[in-house]
């Protein structure tokens, strides 16, 4: 890969032309519509989401004379460029000469571009930046990308993929998937974590129609000219969920909803009593993880584990442990009951405290209370292998 330093382009050449997408949150040309700002496999603008501070700083950062560091532009033609690594800063930039927002100036007031003093418009527009512009395979280019934002805001797993694949199919899930404008996202969000500039829902779509092969996945469509199995699958598994569970609660949002479809879609369930046995578990003072009801009842009310059922407290313990050691010895028996019922070597056995784990009588999944009346304790061994019974 070859690089060529430039010093020669100012900020005023950059924002010449710029266009900003307000629907799609991205910049898209700069530089009398030479350079592509948002290449398809760079991540969305995403200084404007976290409260303005970062795109306000590239500002403050030109008026003050700090450098803004290196740009990297990847050269396509003699006069056409798309950038490589500054996007952030370049959208910042062209967003502000384009008053789309304000800074604050010494006396706290908002100030727009449109709106400072003409010196201090010049000394942004005038600016220097430090270009970098390279040429190289476009593998070579895409191994760059990868190392330079390494530094900085790293891009995280999906925008890494969504630029090693760019292409038709990765543009065409990023309108569908990556959209902060779609009316989608907030009923998305009940089950899936994350925004949409961050590719969290195309995350999430990809890894549950690929199974969790998502590179590969991406990899064999990277050229398609339609998403339809991508959106079918994800629409489908989201569809599935809201027929089951009725009830909409907090719990369910970054439950792997796509791994519970695969394993449960194909049975029939009744969702007045998925929705009764949800209020149920859900007024359970025992159930300590909420979030485990739900696959739970998917699994047909059997793996109490889901539910981390709060334990029996330590003075519980203690005190059953010692009532049931006095009627043992006082029988020459084991104070494990199982034990006294088992083979001739474990009969008469008494454990220590320690080597024994308190269970419930009748299993809570049976109605049975987390209560000292439904306490008994059992060996480690008896009490594993005793498990729901």
């Amino acid at each position: 890969m070859h690089t060529n330093l430039r010093t020669d382009i100012s900020i005023q050449a950059i924002c010449t032309g710029f266009v900003y997408n307000e629907l799609e949150g991205k910049g898209l040309f700069g530089l009398s519509g030479k350079l592509t700002i948002q290449p398809e496999y760079q991540r969305n603008y995403i200084y404007a989401t976290e409260g303005g501070g970062k795109e306000v700083a590239v500002v403050e950062s030109v008026l003050r004379g700090y450098p803004l560091g290196l740009i990297y532009f990847n050269k396509i033609a003699d006069d056409r460029f798309e950038v490589l690594d500054g996007q952030q800063r370049i959208t910042s930039l062209g967003r502000f000469v384009t008053d789309k927002f304000a800074i604050r100036d010494g006396q706290g007031h908002q100030q727009y571009f449109s709106g400072m003093a003409a010196d201090k418009r010049a000394l942004i527009l005038d600016t220097k930046l430090l270009v970098y512009a390279c040429e190289g395979t476009e593998s070579e280019i895409k191994e760059w990308f990868k190392t330079i934002n390494i530094a900085g805001v790293p891009l995280n797993d999906q925008e890494l993929l969504n630029a090693v694949y760019s292409g038709p199919f990765v543009s065409l899930a990023k309108e569908a998937f990556s959209n902060s404008q779609n009316s989608n996202i907030h009923k998305w969000s009940t089950y899936i974590k994350g925004t949409a500039i961050r590719q969290d829902f195309l995350a999430c779509a990809l890894k549950w129609v690929s199974k969790g092969d998502v590179g590969t996945y991406m990899a064999s469509h990277r050229g398609a000219a339609n998403i339809q199995q991508l959106a079918t699958y994800f629409h489908t598994v989201i569809q599935w969920v809201e027929s089951v569970f009725t009830d909409v609660e907090k719990e369910m949002c970054g439950i792997d909803w796509g791994r519970l479809y695969e394993e449960h879609h194909h049975k029939p369930y009744d969702a007045k009593a998925v929705s009764a046995k949800l209020q149920e578990l859900y007024g359970d003072a025992y159930v300590k993880d909420r979030k485990g009801i739900f696959e739970y009842i998917l699994g047909g009310c059997t793996d109490t584990k889901l539910l981390e059922i709060r334990a029996f407290d330590e003075m519980t313990k203690k005190v059953v442990y010692e009532a049931q050691t006095i009627k043992a010895k006082a029988k020459n028996k084991s104070n494990c009951p199982l034990c006294a019922e088992g083979p001739e070597a474990s009969k008469r056995k008494i454990w220590s405290l320690a080597d024994m784990d308190a269970d419930h009588v009748t299993a809570w999944s049976k109605g049975g209370a987390t209560d000292k009346k439904n306490c008994q304790m059992l060996c480690k061994t008896h009490n594993r292998v005793k498990g729901n019974r």
